[in-house]
C-alpha cells in the first residue's frame, strides 16, 4: 500500500466528532427541549453524551434511554396535569414524581445506554453538585426539586434542591464527560424584566425568595454559554415555567423546534470544521 493510500485509510478510520447535549433548566418551558430533538432526529444529528438541570435533566435521561421525541411527547399527554398542579403546594414531598419517573426510567443511571449526569445545588453549602450516579428517578427529582414548591431531596447524604441555582445549563460538564463538541438550550434566554412585572408579581417573587434556602450564583447560566459550541436560544419570553395548558405547551415545542431547525448548520459547521482541526 502507497503512502497516500496509508494515510486515506488513516484518515477513514477516524471517529465523528462526540456531540454533546446539554438541556437548561425552566419548567414547563422543557416543552421547547422536546421541540429540539424533533429538529435534531429530523437532521439525523445524535448525541455521546447529555446532562441537564431541572426539567432538562428529566429530557435528558429519557433520551438517554432512548425514548424519542414524540414518546416524550406522549408521556406529557399522558400527565394528569390538573391532578399536579392541585398537589403542588409549599415545600411538597417529591417522592409521588420520583414514583412517576421510575415508569419510565427505573435503575441507576449507569445502566442508561448513554453517558448522562445531572445537576443539583446543596442545600447546606449552596455549591453545585455533579449527580452522575445512583439511583436515576432520586437524582432527578433533586435536580427539578425548586423551592419553595418542593422539599429538598436526599442523595448521597446531602439535601438537594433544583441545580438552576449553581448550573443552570450544565455544558461545562458536558464537555468534561468527553464530548467534542456541545450543543446546548438555553430555556430562560427571554425573561420580563423585573420592572414589566406586575406589582403583585413582583411583591408574590419577593416573598417567595424569603422562603428559598438557596440561592443563585453569579456564574449560573454563563459557564454554561462559556462550555458551549451552540447555545439555542428560544424565545419563550410570552410563557411561564408553570404554563402547563395544552395552547402554551404546543407553542413552546414549536419554539423549541424552529430555533434548533435554525441552528443546524452552525452546529453542521462546527462539526466540519472539528473535523479540519483534528485533521
Amino acid at each position: 500500500m502507497g503512502l497516500l493510500a496509508k494515510l486515506k485509510a488513516l484518515f477513514s478510520k477516524r471517529e465523528p466528532a462526540k456531540l454533546g447535549l446539554a438541556l437548561g433548566s425552566g419548567g414547563a418551558k422543557g416543552m421547547a427541549h422536546l421541540g429540539a430533538l424533533k429538529a435534531f432526529a429530523e437532521a439525523g444529528l445524535s448525541f455521546s453524551f447529555v446532562t441537564g438541570t431541572s426539567i432538562g435533566s428529566i429530557v435528558g435521561a429519557l433520551y438517554c434511554k432512548g425514548y424519542t421525541w414524540a414518546d416524550m411527547v406522549g408521556i406529557v399527554d399522558n400527565l394528569n396535569k390538573k391532578e399536579f398542579a392541585k398537589n403542588l403546594r409549599p415545600f411538597s414531598d417529591m417522592s409521588a414524581i420520583e414514583q412517576f419517573l421510575e415508569g419510565y426510567l427505573e435503575g441507576e443511571i449507569a445502566d442508561l445506554p448513554l453517558p448522562f449526569a445531572a445537576w443539583a445545588t446543596d442545600a447546606d453549602t449552596n455549591e453545585g453538585v455533579l449527580l452522575g450516579e445512583g439511583k436515576t428517578a432520586r437524582a432527578l427529582t433533586a435536580s427539578a426539586a425548586i423551592p419553595p414548591f418542593f422539599r429538598s431531596v436526599e442523595m448521597g447524604g446531602k439535601r438537594l434542591y433544583d441545580g438552576a441555582y449553581t448550573n443552570a445549563i450544565p455544558a461545562d460538564v458536558c464537555r468534561g464527560m468527553g464530548a467534542d463538541i456541545v450543543v446546548a438550550v438555553d430555556l430562560s434566554a427571554f425573561v420580563k424584566p423585573e420592572e414589566e412585572k406586575g406589582r403583585v408579581a413582583r411583591l408574590l417573587g419577593s416573598a417567595l425568595n424569603y422562603f428559598v434556602p438557596v440561592k443563585t450564583l453569579p456564574d449560573a447560566k454563563s459557564r454554561g454559554y462559556a462550555a458551549a459550541d451552540v447555545m439555542l436560544r428560544p424565545n419563550l419570553y410570552d410563557f411561564k415555567a408553570t404554563d402547563v395548558s395544552r395552547a402554551a405547551t404546543d407553542a413552546m415545542f414549536e419554539l423549541g423546534y424552529e430555533e434548533a431547525k435554525a441552528r443546524i448548520p452552525e452546529i453542521e459547521a462546527a462539526i466540519k470544521a472539528f473535523g479540519r482541526t483534528r485533521k
